[in-house]
């Protein structure tokens, strides 16, 4: 029987398998922005599960909803009517402003969902000869690891060993709208999938004008631009969406100002819809789009299951209620400036970037260093969850429930694991 971390950590090695690569710390308890190893160690959470868990650990309304469904009825497949879906379909679709919305359950699941549209969409109504419909993606992308996904990965861990690749997809640099609009010349064109900020690839925000100048493109191309707002989304970067541009709302919501809002054609969704405790994924659209798909040409069993669908409802409500999108511009604002002020001078740091509460710190090495990796021990070891992506980025990205006073502290030993950290080297 495990019991002392080295312990679980010694049970995965021998039974599970090896695709990941764990920080050494093995978590049983969370609240919040926080979360306890099995020694009763305390850590800040600068994860957030990939920004699953934006509504903090464990929220009580969350997991409430969870565990009463579960009590009442967990699932049915689409085979019936539940009583759960309708209303989550009703309140996604009014609260984003779409015609319907298709429930999965992961984002990749989502992803692959939103490709299967755009390519029906592009036969039934487009027009494009069968078989001859081709995406748009950018380099740098994760769209998740199905084998259709990593066919359009620039990112060799992702794709290299799990040939043959589907065809059918264009790769284009990010944040090029030259490139873009190069790339929409070809008549085969379906749509352009994209993230509005590149989170896996390091927190890479495109200029401000690149969302909206793609969907211009788009428009004119008659062009399907896909949204993948599964990490982005659901108030991490300090609005509902990153596509909402910032409208300097008081209320967090959304207001789908012309000047601010850029509206996609299929939005995609998951990760923090789920409130961190059950998988669930959507992909949003409208009639002309949702309804080229017909009975028996798409689903999954556990897709807009009662339990999925009531702890959805639940996630969104304590969003809003919480004004969690708004809390997030700020703290993000005190994590950025307040790090520029201690660390930004370091050699070690080569910059500070991001949005809302998705940020990272560059380090000042190669990718094949292990830097980055080290100071996340030592991150660790003050009390601090978070990982390197890409070799030299940090991303830090709490629970959107995360107060100034634990970010101020979060910030103070921030400071003093970079600054011990340089005076080693």
């Amino acid at each position: 029987m495990a019991h002392t971390s080295t312990d679980y950590m010694d049970l995965e090695a021998r039974y599970g398998a090896h695709n990941y690569h764990p920080l050494p710390v093995v978590l049983e308890r969370g609240e919040g922005v926080m979360v306890w190893d099995v020694e009763g160690k305390a850590y800040f959470d600068f994860l957030s599960a990939y920004s699953a868990v934006n509504q903090g650990h464990g929220h009580p309304r969350i997991v409430g909803a969870l565990v009463d469904q579960a009590k009442t009825l967990a699932l049915t497949s689409r085979a019936f009517y539940n009583a759960q879906l309708g209303p989550f379909e009703k309140a996604i679709t009014e609260r984003f402003g779409y015609d319907k919305v298709l429930a999965m359950n992961s984002g990749a699941e989502a992803v692959e969902t939103a490709i299967k549209l755009c390519r029906r969409w592009a036969y039934d109504v487009k027009g494009i000869p069968a078989n001859q419909a081709k995406i748009i993606v950018c380099g740098e992308n994760f769209h998740g690891r199905t084998s259709t996904i990593i066919s359009f990965s620039s990112d060799p861990d992702s794709y290299a060993g799990f040939g043959p690749y589907m065809p059918g997809f264009e790769r284009i640099p990010y944040n090029d709208i030259p490139a873009l609009a190069k790339a929409l010349e070809d008549p085969h064109v379906a749509g352009f999938l994209v993230e509005p900020i590149q989170g896996e690839a390091g927190v890479v925000v495109p200029d401000s004008h690149f969302v909206s100048k793609a969907a211009e493109l788009c428009q004119a191309h008659g062009v399907l631009l896909m949204a993948d707002e599964i990490q982005t989304g659901i108030g991490r970067t300090g609005s509902w969406l990153a596509t909402c541009g910032d409208c300097g709302c008081q209320t967090g919501r959304c207001e789908r100002n012309p000047n601010t809002y850029t509206r996609a054609d299929i939005l995609i969704l998951g990760k923090a819809l789920s409130g961190g405790v059950y998988p669930v994924s959507a992909v949003l659209a409208d009639d002309a789009i949702m309804l080229t798909i017909h009975p028996g040409q798409h689903g999954s069993t556990f897709g807009g299951n009662p339990i999925a669908a009531n702890v959805a409802q639940a996630a969104l409500s304590v969003m809003e209620d919480e004004a969690l999108m708004l809390n997030a511009r700020a703290r993000g604002n005190q994590f950025r400036e307040g790090l520029a002020q201690r660390i930004g001078s370091l050699a070690l740091i080569k910059g500070i970037r991001g949005k809302g509460l998705l940020n990272a710190v560059l380090i000042n090495d190669s990718p094949e260093s292990s830097t980055a990796w080290d100071l996340c021990l030592a991150l660790r070891d003050a009390g601090i969850l978070a990982k390197p992506t890409h070799g030299n980025i940090i991303r830090f990205a709490p629970p959107l429930v995360i107060t100034e006073s634990q970010m101020e502290e979060a910030l103070e030993r921030m400071e003093k694991v970079f600054t011990q950290f340089e005076q080693t080297l």
